[in-house]
């Protein structure tokens, strides 16, 4: 396709842009959410145990599920849509799929990849028939607006944990870690605060930067001596690199990569046939509720930034973009990857003057350029991954500034979705407080009759499950 007929494709001129702008602004968007490819396959390796093969192994299959779900996603974004979004495995949802699902509830991980994949179907329907609408005001606008900052608490208190740097103790269930005595909480913390100030000072891919950096680092501490090298990287590695040296170790990583990723792919296939429906309901669900909310707020959120709202503050044909996000998740869901979801990073690319659906079309592209390289991220240490965590945990606390904090029901229902999401180490469970507190309240209030009929009726449900929950009448 020649330059002039992508222009006339993508609307260059209507959009006041241009080929060298769009590309610059894909770029962009890619560096600022390419940390994706790394943080995503730790998290649902926690999870995903496969019978003969390595975490190391099943990592790489999850990156690589992770890129053909972001690239198919991004280009149905491109090509249908017409938008300047990057799409990917959400974070917050990546966690509760691992921690909460499949290690605290106790589902396979099989099952697991079932509840998204019906969740992307029941996505697509739903977005097809222009339902969003009441969906959307079926949930607490305070619980809509906690969200965000909950599911940062909780990515924040793992991310903690996963660097060491909150650990169990058995008096008050969790204290703060050693520190400065121990090699991978204090690279954690110096990793942090470096992303963080890069992240203050606008500083395009600074997540990655911090990710790439504190690995460096740890490699340097592994190769001076001040440390056992199995402490702060992988020690296979380490003894491989000291025998081949490290470029010949490195070449030998990205040419030996290998791409069959089928023991995950089709995987919730099996799943579908092993599920407890009411457990299996309940996550499915929570899946659509917090894909959909975290979609539909970050759409707004970037479409404000990039002046692409109408006069009534809505982003017009919202269901072309929300249609991306549902064949993202259900494919994403086959290949083996959780939830996908639009990035609020896209607003950097758009910053750099991306307009049009061209741009999020070189992001699809860079994340399949990294195809060849999905071995490396073997060499990066877990907790240098998981401060993506902590950073993005961070930044998701914005969202608190839009919960009007003065009137009661609000306050309440806000506080307990944003603080039992951490406590409970679920997002499923923090939702459901504040969806049952806020019809109570306001109706204790004297405003029952601003409580919509459905409110009602989902706090209701919720009640009963978690009567039958708590009392182990279900698992």
């Amino acid at each position: 396709m020649a330059v002039d007929q992508v222009a006339d494709f993508f609307g260059f001129e209507e959009h006041d842009t241009d080929i060298r702008t769009e590309i610059l602004a894909g770029v962009t968007t890619f560096l600022a959410m390419s940390y994706i490819i790394v943080v995503n396959p730790f998290i649902l390796s926690e999870a995903i145990v496969i019978d003969g093969y390595s975490q190391g192994e099943v990592i790489q299959m999850i990156a690589i599920a992770t890129i053909l779900s972001s690239a198919l996603a991004t280009i149905v974004m491109a090509l249908y849509a017409n938008r300047p979004f990057g799409l990917a495995p959400g974070m917050g949802l990546n966690a509760f799929f691992a921690f909460t699902v499949v290690i605290a509830l106790g589902i396979p991980w099989q099952t697991a990849l079932a509840a998204v994949f019906v969740e992307g179907i029941l996505f697509i329907i739903l977005t097809a028939i222009g339902a969003r609408e009441y969906i959307i005001n079926l949930f607490p606008e305070p619980v809509k607006y906690a969200v965000g900052a909950g599911i940062g608490v909780f990515l924040l208190f793992i991310g903690l944990q996963e660097m060491q740097v909150i650990v169990g103790y058995e008096g008050t269930l969790v204290e703060l870690g050693n520190i400065a005595s121990n090699p991978v909480a204090t690279l954690g913390v110096l990793g942090v605060a470096l992303t963080l100030i890069l992240w203050a000072r606008n500083v395009t891919g600074a997540i990655v930067i911090g990710i790439l950096t504190t690995t460096i680092v740890g490699w340097l501490v592994a190769a001076s001596g001040l440390t056992d090298p199995d402490t702060v990287v992988d020690g296979e590695l380490y003894s491989t690199f000291a025998e081949e040296g490290i470029v010949t170790g490195l070449w030998n990583i990205v040419t030996g990569v290998q791409y069959d990723f089928t023991p995950i792919a089709g995987a919730f296939i099996e799943g579908l046939g092993d599920i407890e429906p009411v457990t299996f309901l309940f996550v499915m669900l929570t899946f659509f509720f917090v894909d959909f909310f975290d979609t539909a707020g970050t759409l707004i959120g970037v479409a404000q930034f990039g002046d692409f709202l109408d006069d009534k503050g809505e982003l017009p044909e919202m269901e072309k973009p929300l249609m991306a996000d549902a064949v993202g998740t259900t494919f994403g869901a086959m290949v083996g990857t959780s939830t996908v979801t639009t990035y609020i990073e896209s607003s950097t690319g758009i910053e750099e003057g991306g307009q049009t659906g061209f741009t999020a079309l070189v992001v699809a592209a860079c994340f399949l350029l990294a195809l060849p390289f999905v071995a490396l991220v073997s060499i990066i240490p877990e907790y240098a991954s998981f401060l993506a965590l902590v950073v993005v945990g961070i930044i998701m606390f914005q969202g608190v500034t839009d919960i009007d904090w003065s009137h009661p029901a609000w306050a309440i229902s806000g506080a307990l979705t944003i603080t039992i999401m951490p406590l409970a180490y679920s997002i499923a469970d923090g939702l459901a407080a504040g969806i049952i507190a806020y019809p109570i309240i306001k109706a204790s209030m004297g405003e029952g009759s601003d409580v919509r009929l459905g409110q009602w009726v989902l706090a209701v449900v919720l009640v009963a499950y978690y009567v039958l929950q708590t009392g182990g009448f279900i698992l």
